[in-house]
């Protein structure tokens, strides 16, 4: 009996330790779990912004960049903001968790690691936040979550943006419009759209979105991007309408602005806005009701952002980039592919025009160069008069431009042209008779040497019969077209906007690449001019008188000198 009592007494002892050493792995697994969901709290809400546009997690991009295109997290519409963003974002967060064994006191605990970016550090200056190993270092862009009168509900009364034409076709695949239909194999691939040239601002802010190096705290940006949607508001109100209704837009614009607290970081001069319009289209001269345009980019305000569109007027915060094709290619072998197809194409026409003649214009040298071009065996005429609907036709267009050597590209209601994209794009060398058509324009995406790439032919000598077209394209050796035309066809990457539906090329730079990358460099300068306690506003809003100036001989050094301070 007392063996018995003995053996009870001596395993209940163990019971008793056994039950305290359980109630210790128990509590000591709790608290190990509990600081571990407060440590990874921290990471996921470390210097989150509310307020910022893009719902990814701060340097959300660098992560997606390192994942499997399947596990991507969904692309929101970043001007929309919806309830269920940051579901699923969670969502895609949970697809991502994954086991980690961690090894302590020969013991194997298993723990939940959630692939989170790198907290950045807080600081007043932007080159201390971003360390050498981050790829995004100085090239954070920061977009606002503009009320949605400023862009979204434009293309919700798409029937209503521009007079004599619906842009509802237009705005659809994210502003790239109908898809070409290539029965005929004439194109490659099937990023061909009937893209319209003024919907360079939806495209532009849907590229946007697929930006590698976005976020959602302003501090880190290194510049601010706004997608206001100006070309597609004012042009509602171009004709028929007062001055005061073409105002509204851009005057509650700016003050929703210049309330924001990254506006007064630089006060605007690391902000930039797309247009897609010429800019004299931004840029009313007086108050009177005939006067044409809006005057956004003379309110105080806009005067120190920088504003990019497929036209730049005189003032120096405006640069050009390039107008939309109708190619928007989703994968790097596409343009390849395109690039080596211009090579090969055979060129049966020395010269060709694409255009209507502008008789109500004195100016104008298009009459003259029709004229040309029609007693010319040697060049090809597309006419774009009333009831010719051959330029409306992207199909038609490529196939005269492809098999051109040259095409002609004078002004026309203003300097510069989208025809001026797609002969690039078809491998023609263009012809220019005006230096705002080009060499003044795209500084960032065109060449310096503007020979490499182009003829040049004065207005001047038009008008005073002094340069026949057809004997002056005749007279270039066959190894300088050649040379040209290769460089034309180099340049074909940097004139196309890629499809912002898919994901971002690989290896190409696209016209919205080279654009960001400017806009970056811009700001950076003025930036450093700013500490060094240097008066940035050369960059802004000063007049250049002289801009479209072109003089001969030296024109080239000219331009170089010009793009050092642009």
């Amino acid at each position: 009996m007392k063996k018995r009592l003995q053996v009870l007494m001596e395993k209940s002892s163990i019971a008793v330790k056994c039950h305290s050493q359980l109630w210790f792995v128990l509590i000591a697994s709790f608290l190990f779990v509990f600081i571990l969901l407060l440590s990874d709290y921290s990471a996921l809400s470390a210097g989150r912004n509310i307020q910022g546009v893009t719902y990814f997690i701060s340097n959300f991009a660098n992560v997606i960049v390192n994942q499997d295109h399947s596990s991507s997290p969904p692309h929101h519409d970043h001007t929309t903001p919806t309830s269920s963003s940051s579901n699923e974002i969670k969502s895609w967060l949970t697809l991502n968790v994954t086991n980690s064994t961690t090894t302590a006191n020969n013991n194997t605990v298993k723990s939940v690691v959630i692939n989170n970016p790198p907290v950045q550090p807080m600081s007043s200056e932007i080159g201390n936040k971003n360390s050498d190993s981050d790829s995004c270092s100085g090239r954070y862009i920061y977009v606002y979550n503009l009320p949605k009168r400023f862009n979204q509900d434009l293309l919700k009364n798409c029937h209503s943006l521009q007079r004599w034409t619906d842009m509802c076709p237009y705005i659809s695949n994210m502003g790239l419009g109908p898809r070409i239909k290539n029965s005929k194999k004439q194109l490659v691939g099937n990023g061909w759209f009937a893209t319209n040239q003024f919907l360079l601002e939806v495209i532009f802010h849907n590229r946007m979105k697929q930006y590698k190096c976005l976020t959602n705290d302003s501090s880190l940006a290194s510049a601010v991007f706004v997608p206001f949607y100006p070309g597609l508001d004012v042009g509602r109100y171009l004709w028929d309408y007062n001055i005061s209704v073409r105002d509204a837009s851009p005057l509650e614009f700016v003050k929703w602005l210049s309330h924001r607290p990254e506006w007064k970081k630089m006060w605007g001069r690391d902000h930039f806005i797309v247009g897609g319009r010429i800019a004299w289209d931004f840029r009313r001269q007086t108050d009177k009701d005939s006067a044409w345009g809006s005057k956004l980019m003379f309110l105080p305000e806009a005067k120190n952002m920088t504003l990019l569109s497929i036209e730049s007027s005189c003032w120096n915060n405006e640069q050009a980039i390039p107008y939309p094709t109708y190619f928007h290619p989703s994968k790097d072998s596409e343009v390849f592919e395109w690039q080596r197809r211009m090579r090969k194409r055979k060129r049966r026409h020395l010269f060709s025009f694409a255009g209507a003649p502008r008789p109500d214009s004195k100016d104008s040298i298009r009459d003259m160069i029709i004229n040309q071009c029609q007693s010319s065996t040697s060049c090809k005429l597309v006419g774009c008069h009333r009831g010719a609907n051959k330029c409306d036709d992207p199909l038609n267009v490529m196939r005269v431009f492809e098999a051109s050597v040259f095409c002609l590209q004078p002004s026309g209601d203003s300097y510069t042209r989208r025809s001026t994209f797609d002969s690039i794009l078809a491998g023609c060398i263009p012809v220019f008779f005006h230096p705002g058509s080009a060499y003044v324009q795209y500084l960032w995406h065109f060449p310096n040497t503007p020979s490499k790439y182009s003829v040049f032919i004065s207005e001047k000598d038009i008008r005073d019969q002094k340069v026949m077209i057809n004997e002056k394209l005749h007279r270039i050796p066959k190894r300088q077209v050649s040379a040209m035309r290769e460089e034309v066809i180099r340049l074909i990457p940097r004139v196309i906007y890629a499809d912002p539906r898919a994901p971002r090329l690989e290896t190409v730079e696209d016209a919205f690449d080279i654009a960001v990358k400017g806009v970056l460099d811009r700001v950076e300068r003025i930036r450093r001019e700013m500490k060094e306690g240097k008066d940035p506003g050369i960059a802004f809003p000063e007049l250049n008188t002289t801009k479209f100036d072109m003089p001969g001989p030296g024109r080239e050094r000219k331009l170089r000198s010009f793009r050092q301070h642009k």
